[in-house]
C-alpha cells in the first residue's frame, strides 16, 4: 500500500549523500567532505530494479558533533523510526553510530562498507552488531547492494498481513460498508482506509453495498440474506452493532487498518489498559495525519468525550500528530493511535516498539472504541 522506506544513516562524513546520489544516479543532494553538511532528512522515490518502488532517505550523520548536531541526530533518529529497512553506511567498518540506529528501529539494517579495499574482516563488528551480512562498495558496481536490499524487503513484505481483509471474506460474499459522510469526510473523496478496502474487495470479486448509517436499516431490509460482513467507521460502531443481524460479523476500518500496518495482538493486548485507567491517569492520542480538526473530530473530541465519560473529566489526554510522537512516553498510562493509513508499516510498529520497552500500553481508534463501548470481543478481525 505504502511504498517501502529505505533510511541512509551513519556517522558524519560515512559517504551517505554519495551513496544516495549513486543510487538515485543522479547528484540529488549536496555533497561535501566538511561535517555536517547534511542537514536534514531528504526522501526521493526510486525504483528498486526487480522490486518495485520504494522510499529511499537520506540523513543527517549520527553523533554530529557541530553547533546544531543535536538537532540534526533527532532528524536521523526520525527518519530512522519510520523506515522498513535501514542502510548503515560506514567507512572501514567503523561502527560508531550504530547503537543509536538500533534503537530507534526494529527493522531490519544492512551494513554497508564504503570507500577502501576493505578485508572481509573489517565488516565484522559491523556484522556482529546489526546481525545481518555487510555489503562491501569498492568500485561502481551497485548490484552486491540492490541484490542484498531487494532480499530484505522481500522478506520484510512477506512477514506483512497479505490483506486487509485476511480471511474475513471470500470470493462472492456481500460485504456491507458503513461509512458516514459528516464534515470530517473530506469533499468529494473518501477516506484512504474507505478506499483501500473497497478497492482489496473489489480485487477479491465480492459484492460490496456503501451506505451511511442512516440508510443501514433499510439496506438490509432489502437483502435477501444477510451479508457476509459488515465493515463501519469505529465512530459508528454503536449504532451500527445494535443494527448488525445476528451472526453476522462486524468490524471496523481502523481495526483492518491498524492489523495490517501494524501488530494487531499487541494493540488488543493495549486496550487491556482501559480497565485501569482512573480519573488521575494520562493518555496520548496519536493521529498520522497532519490535518485541522473540526468539531467532529475522532481523534480530539469524540475519543476524549468516551474516555472522560467513563473515567472522570480530570482524566489528562495529550495529543500529537504527524510525525511528532514523544521519545519519552513513561508519564503515560496508555496510547491510543490512529489506524496510521498514511504511514508504512514500519513507522507504525516502530512506535509500538518504543511504548513496549517503556512499558506503555498503545491500542488504536477502533479497537479502544469497542473497548469502551463493551462490544470488542464481538468485533471480527483479520487473520
Amino acid at each position: 500500500m505504502h511504498k517501502p522506506h529505505i533510511v541512509l544513516t551513519g556517522a558524519v562524513n560515512a559517504g551517505k549523500s554519495t551513496l544516495f546520489n549513486r543510487l538515485l544516479r543522479q547528484d540529488f543532494t549536496l555533497v561535501s567532505p566538511r561535517p555536517g553538511t547534511t542537514t536534514d532528512a531528504v526522501s526521493k522515490a526510486f525504483e528498486l530494479p526487480g522490486f518495485g518502488a520504494v522510499v529511499l532517505t537520506d540523513t543527517p550523520g549520527l553523533e554530529d558533533q557541530t553547533s546544531l548536531g543535536a538537532l540534526r541526530v533527532e532528524t536521523a533518529m526520525r527518519a530512522i523510526r519510520e523506515a522498513d529497512l535501514v542502510l548503515f553506511v560506514s567507512k572501514g567498518g567503523v561502527t560508531r553510530g550504530l547503537d543509536i540506529a538500533r534503537q530507534c528501529t526494529k527493522a531490519p539494517i544492512l551494513p554497508v562498507c564504503v570507500g577502501g579495499e576493505e578485508s572481509p574482516s573489517d565488516c565484522s563488528s559491523l556484522e556482529q552488531i546489526a546481525g545481518c551480512p555487510a555489503v562491501r562498495l569498492t568500485d561502481d558496481d551497485l548490484t552486491p547492494l540492490l541484490d542484498a536490499v531487494k532480499a530484505l524487503l522481500e522478506k520484510t513484505v512477506a512477514s506483512a498481513p497479505a490483506t486487509l481483509t485476511g480471511n474475513l471474506v471470500r470470493k462472492g460474499d456481500t460485504v456491507l460498508l458503513v461509512m458516514p459522510q459528516d464534515s470530517e469526510a473530506p469533499e468529494g473523496r473518501l477516506i484512504l482506509p474507505q478506499v483501500r478496502v473497497t478497492r482489496e474487495l473489489l480485487d477479491k470479486h465480492c459484492v460490496i453495498l456503501s451506505v451511511q448509517p442512516q440508510e443501514l436499516g433499510d439496506a438490509l431490509s432489502r437483502l435477501k440474506e444477510p451479508p457476509a460482513l459488515i465493515i463501519t467507521d469505529s465512530q459508528k460502531f454503536a449504532e451500527v452493532e445494535k443494527l448488525c443481524p445476528d451472526g453476522v460479523p462486524l468490524t471496523s476500518f481502523s481495526v483492518l487498518m491498524s492489523a495490517y500496518k501494524g501488530d494487531l495482538e499487541g494493540l488488543l493486548s493495549g486496550a487491556e489498559a482501559l480497565d485501569r485507567l482512573t480519573e488521575k491517569s494520562r493518555v496520548l492520542v496519536a493521529e498520522a495525519c497532519a490535518h485541522v480538526p473540526n468539531g467532529e473530530d475522532i481523534g480530539t473530541v469524540k475519543i476524549p468525550r468516551l474516555l472522560r465519560k467513563r473515567f472522570g473529566t480530570g482524566l489528562h489526554i495529550d495529543f500529537v500528530t504527524g510525525k511528532d510522537f514523544p521519545r519519552d512516553l513513561s508519564e503515560y498510562d496508555l496510547v491510543i493511535h490512529c489506524a496510521a493509513c498514511m504511514f508504512n508499516r514500519g513507522h507504525l510498529l516502530a512506535r509500538q516498539s518504543e511504548a513496549s520497552t517503556q512499558g506503555v500500553p498503545m491500542t488504536n481508534y477502533g479497537i479502544a472504541i469497542a473497548k469502551l463501548l463493551g462490544i470488542l470481543p464481538k468485533v471480527a478481525l483479520p487473520e
